[in-house]
């Protein structure tokens, strides 16, 4: 049984710059599907923006959605983890954040992401989220 974070976290990162807009950005998780993608300068996350985020920051705000950027729709508070954490802690910063997927950070820089699916099919794969988190998805 996996014990911490870098043992169920996906290493495959997607990434937008700051002025990136955010059209742009839902493209890309439309064709990655995926539900985040992590806002970088360079090598250094400065935030995430989900899904979620650019409905409720940015879509439905109204106006053109080719000159916003995902840095007006990021999630204010960045927080994270690091591949040496142990899924305790994970579980505990999703639970007291109330947030569905968390960075992780090796000396600042991102090298990956854990979800609550992840830790759902390492921990419960029967369960109803377990088994939805490792299906396929429907095209």
């Amino acid at each position: 049984m996996a014990q911490h974070v870098r043992d169920i976290m996906t290493s495959r990162l997607v990434t937008v710059e700051p002025q990136t807009s955010v059209t742009a950005a839902a493209q890309k998780m439309r064709d990655e599907d995926i539900g985040i993608v992590l806002v970088c300068e360079g090598d250094e996350l400065r935030g995430v923006v989900s899904d979620r985020d650019l409905v409720i920051r940015s879509l439905a705000e109204g106006g053109d959605q080719e000159k916003r950027t995902v840095a007006s729709a990021c999630s204010a508070d960045l927080f994270t983890l690091t591949p040496d954490e142990d899924l305790d802690t994970a579980v505990q910063m999703m639970r007291e954040h109330a947030v569905h997927r968390i960075p992780v950070v090796d000396q600042g820089h991102p090298v990956g992401i854990v979800s609550i699916g992840d830790l759902a099919i390492e921990r419960d794969p029967r369960s109803a989220l377990g088994g939805i988190s490792s299906a396929e998805p429907n095209e």
